[in-house]
C-alpha cells in the first residue's frame, strides 16, 4: 500500500513538473474557484461566504485564460503570468474587500468582517483616547470589563499594542467603516511590504510569482485580506525579514522581524529561527545585532502596557490565545489538539507545552547535526514546527495553516541561492 502511494506521488510530481508554468497557474486558479464555491455554500460567516461567491467567478475566468495561454508559445510568459496575477488579485481581493467594507458601512458594522477587525479598531479607539487597549481580564473566574452586547471573546485584544496601528485611521477620523476599515489598511501594508520583499528577493522570477500568488492572490492570502486577515501584514513583514537574512542585510532583517514580533506572537518562532542563520557578507554570525534590533522594538512598544496592567496584558496576549483563559474562543477549529482537549479537558494545559518540548528537542538535535543551517533549511524546520503547534494547540484557527504553507514555499524559493551559507554575497549593500 505504501509503495503504491509513493508511486502515485512520484507520478503526480512528474506530471506537475512537466507542465508549463501557465498551465500550473490555471490549475491553481481553477482549484481556488472550487474552494471559493465550497466556502460560499458551507460557511456561516457572512464575510467568508460573500467572499466565496464574489471570488469564484474571477478565479474561474482567469483559470480558463491561463489554460488557453499555456497552449501558445509566449516569448515573455513571465509577463503574462504577472498580468494574470494582478487580475486575480483585483477579482479576489480588491473587489470583494471594497464591497464588504461598503456593506459593513451600510449595516453599521454588522457582519461582513471577521471579529478581529472590530477588535483591532476598538483597541485603536482606546489608544487614541489615551487608554489601555487591554481592558478585559479574568478575576476569580469572572470576566471584568467585558464589552456589552458582544460575545465574551470579542472583549479581548490578543495582540501586542502595535497591532492597533491598523485601526488608527478609523479612530482618528471617527469613521470606523468604509475606506478606514482596518482590513484596507492591513491589505495596503501587506501589498507594499510584500511587494518590496519580492523585489529584493534573490530567486528566479517563476518562484517569485508563486510566492506572490500564495501571499496575495490564492485563497491562502485573498480570503484573509478580504475578510479580516491580521496575519497577512505579519507574513509580509516576515517575508521581508527573510529577504534581509538572505541578502545579509541585518538592518532590514532586524527591523522587519522586530515589527512583526511587536504585533503578534506568531512572528516569534521565525524571528528566533532567523537568528540561527543571520550572517554578514563574510559568513560571520550577526545574531547579536539582529536580536538587539528585534528586542529593542518589542520592548519599546510592549513594555509600557505590560507594566501598566500586567495581569490584563498576560490574560489578553497569552492566556486567551492559548485557550486557558476560561473563555471559549471561536478559533477552536476541529484539529487534533482541540478534539483531544474536548475529550479530556486537562489535556488543554499540557498538550501544547509537551508538544513544544518534544519539538524543541528534535529540532535542536537536527540543527546540531546539520550545523551550520542554511536559510532554506531553517524555513523548512519552522514550517514543520508551525504545523505541529497548530495541530496540538487546544484552541487555534485552521487558517493558521497559511504560516507553514508560506514558510515551506519560501524555503523552496531560497534553496537555489542558499546552498552554501559560508559563501560571501558580493551584491551592493542595502544599508549603503
Amino acid at each position: 500500500m505504501l509503495a503504491r502511494l509513493v508511486t502515485v506521488r512520484t507520478r503526480l510530481v512528474r506530471w506537475w513538473v512537466a507542465m508549463p508554468e501557465l498551465a500550473r497557474d490555471g490549475w491553481l486558479y481553477g482549484a481556488s474557484s472550487l474552494f471559493a464555491l465550497g466556502l460560499a455554500s458551507t460557511s456561516r460567516e457572512a464575510a467568508q461566504w460573500h467572499w466565496g461567491y464574489l471570488a469564484a467567478a474571477p478565479y474561474a475566468a482567469i483559470a480558463v485564460v491561463a489554460f488557453v495561454a499555456s497552449g501558445r508559445h509566449w516569448s515573455r510568459s513571465t509577463r503574462v503570468r504577472i498580468a494574470l496575477l494582478v487580475l486575480v488579485a483585483i477579482g479576489s481581493v480588491a473587489v470583494p474587500l471594497g464591497l464588504e467594507a461598503r456593506w459593513r458601512q451600510l449595516d453599521h458594522g454588522v457582519g461582513y468582517a471577521q471579529p478581529e477587525v472590530s477588535v483591532i479598531e476598538r483597541s485603536a479607539v482606546l489608544l487614541a483616547k489615551g487608554k489601555d487597549p487591554y481592558q478585559a481580564y479574568l478575576h476569580n473566574g469572572h470576566l471584568v470589563n467585558a464589552v456589552r452586547g458582544l460575545p465574551a471573546y470579542e472583549s479581548f485584544f490578543p495582540y501586542f499594542p502595535l497591532m492597533s496601528v491598523f485601526g488608527l485611521p478609523s479612530a482618528e477620523t471617527h469613521r470606523g467603516l468604509g475606506l478606514t476599515d482596518a482590513r484596507i489598511i492591513m491589505s495596503l501594508m501587506t501589498l507594499l511590504v510584500g511587494g518590496l520583499a519580492l523585489t529584493l528577493m534573490r530567486a528566479p522570477p517563476r518562484k517569485k510569482i508563486r510566492v506572490a500568488q500564495v501571499l496575495l492572490a490564492l485563497p491562502t492570502g485573498a480570503l484573509f485580506l478580504a475578510t479580516g486577515g491580521d496575519d497577512m501584514p505579519i507574513l509580509a513583514l516576515l517575508l521581508l525579514g527573510v529577504v534581509g537574512i538572505q541578502r545579509r542585510e541585518r538592518m532590514v532583517a532586524g527591523v522587519s522581524l522586530g515589527l512583526g514580533a511587536a504585533m503578534k506572537l506568531t512572528a516569534w518562532p521565525v524571528a528566533v529561527g532567523a537568528l540561527l542563520v543571520s550572517r554578514d557578507r563574510d559568513g560571520r554570525s550577526t545574531w547579536r545585532s539582529v536580536a538587539t534590533l528585534i528586542v529593542a522594538i518589542v520592548v519599546v512598544t510592549v513594555a509600557p502596557f505590560a507594566v501598566r496592567a500586567p495581569w490584563a496584558f498576560m490574560t489578553n496576549v497569552f492566556a486567551f490565545p492559548l485557550g486557558v483563559a476560561g473563555v471559549r474562543s471561536p478559533a477552536a477549529s476541529p484539529l487534533p489538539g482541540h478534539i483531544l482537549t474536548t475529550w479530556w479537558a486537562p489535556l488543554g494545559h499540557v498538550l501544547a507545552p509537551a508538544a513544544l518540548l518534544v519539538l524543541s528537542y528534535y529540532l535542536f538535535r537536527y540543527a546540531r547535526s546539520h550545523w551550520p543551517l542554511s536559510l532554506s533549511t531553517m524555513l523548512g524546520l519552522m514550517s514543520v514546527a508551525f504545523t505541529v503547534m497548530i495541530m496540538s494547540a487546544s484552541a487555534t484557527r485552521i487558517g493558521y495553516i497559511i504560516y507553514p504553507i508560506n514558510l515551506a514555499l519560501w524555503s523552496w524559493a531560497c534553496v537555489d541561492v542558499d546552498r552554501d551559507v559560508r559563501a560571501p554575497v558580493l551584491e551592493p549593500s542595502l544599508n549603503g
